[in-house]
């Protein structure tokens, strides 16, 4: 293993560079796929990266007599595992005439965030992602003695100890390589069930925020690879009276963001209200398990929102409600949820729709 590492993290001495090239597969749940090229040199613009084709047909996204399926270079990030000029390349998947997918979420919300009237409010968005860690091979929490339970919850949240606190070592690693990848990440915490955590990326504007997040999970479920530890973005991964796991996304435009902006933000949050369902469906798969008014959630059949109120649908913080203007957190969307399908949607509601 010592002389595995040791090739691993040779200096190769080469022009040439390696791009990793990202892509989210058709498969249900949180399916990202990558495979590496070599390139001739250094490239920091991802128009300047060549299109590549995979076999749609081994990811749900094509069938076998025509599977060719064709990735499009949409950001570049710094490789934090291979390092050196070597990337990361967050894709989008087209038909060879180039046409978007239909998984291809972020086709349509890239089409929504340069509407002129989005770019123009300047949409930003700050995204808490929670996750669960688990023991591989039993599915069970990373912590939690196999077919038991710990204690009941109350010091894990935040909390220190090898009692309270399970796998911060691999929460650390993807702080750090999140960090040097260029991901905007703001910081990260222990959760309230033991063995789940969180990761804040933001702000971002527009769709940078779900080209951002999409790659902090896959640096995420790189490193749980290495550490042998598999990583779930199930929203209620523990039946009974323990938390669910969410993906909050914190969001404002420039209006809000301006003097008086709280007139807008319940102008905003207004909206929201009028189309909490079709936000629903869109917000993650199995969020009925997490969304039951218990566990610092809203039911999901009713919309609700308050200052403070972290049992509400959308929450509105103390220090915007005293500024009066600021942002909202939307509480719905599940740690499963697409964030480009999710951002893209709060934007369109709150900017284009016109009740």
């Amino acid at each position: 293993m010592s002389l595995l590492s040791h090739l691993i993290n040779l200096n190769v001495p080469t022009e040439k560079i390696i791009a990793e090239y990202i892509w989210i597969g058709g498969s249900s749940g949180m399916d990202l796929r990558s495979k590496a090229r070599t390139l001739p040199g250094p490239v920091d613009d991802p128009s300047k990266l060549p299109t590549w084709n995979y076999d749609g047909s081994s990811t749900n996204q094509a069938l076998g007599e025509d599977s060719e399926v064709i990735l499009y270079p949409q950001a570049i990030y710094k490789d934090p595992f291979r390092r050196g000029n070597n990337i990361l390349v967050m894709c989008d998947s087209r038909t060879p005439k180039g046409e978007p997918i239909p998984s291809n979420t972020r086709h349509n919300a890239a089409k929504i965030f340069t509407h002129s009237d989005v770019v123009a409010e300047e949409p930003w968005f700050g995204i808490e992602q929670e996750y669960t860690l688990l023991q591989k091979d039993v599915n069970w929490p990373l912590g939690w003695p196999i077919g038991g339970y710990p204690r009941p919850q109350g010091p894990y949240y935040c909390g220190t100890g090898a009692d309270k606190a399970f796998g911060r070592d691999i929460v650390d690693a993807h702080y750090k390589a999140c960090l040097y990848a260029g991901i905007n990440i703001s910081g990260v915490n222990g959760e309230v069930m033991p063995g789940q955590w969180e990761f804040q990326v933001g702000p971002c504007v527009g769709i940078s925020a779900g080209d951002q997040v999409w790659v902090a999970r896959y640096i995420l479920e790189r490193i749980t690879e290495m550490a042998g530890v598999v990583l779930s973005f199930d929203p209620k991964p523990v039946p009974g009276d323990w938390n669910g796991a969410g993906a909050h996304v914190n969001y404002s435009t420039k209006t809000m963001r301006a003097d008086e902006g709280y007139q807008d933000i319940k102008k905003a949050i207004e909206k929201l209200g009028k189309r909490h369902k079709e936000h629903i469906v869109a917000y993650g798969e199995g969020n009925e398990r997490r969304l039951t008014g218990k566990h610092e959630t809203a039911d999901m059949s009713n919309f609700s929102w308050g200052v403070a109120n972290r049992g509400a649908s959308v929450r509105v913080g103390r220090e915007t409600e005293k500024a009066k203007k600021g942002y909202f957190e939307d509480r719905r969307p599940s740690s499963n949820m697409d964030p480009y399908v999710v951002t893209s949607m709060i934007a369109e509601t709150t900017i284009i729709w016109k009740p």
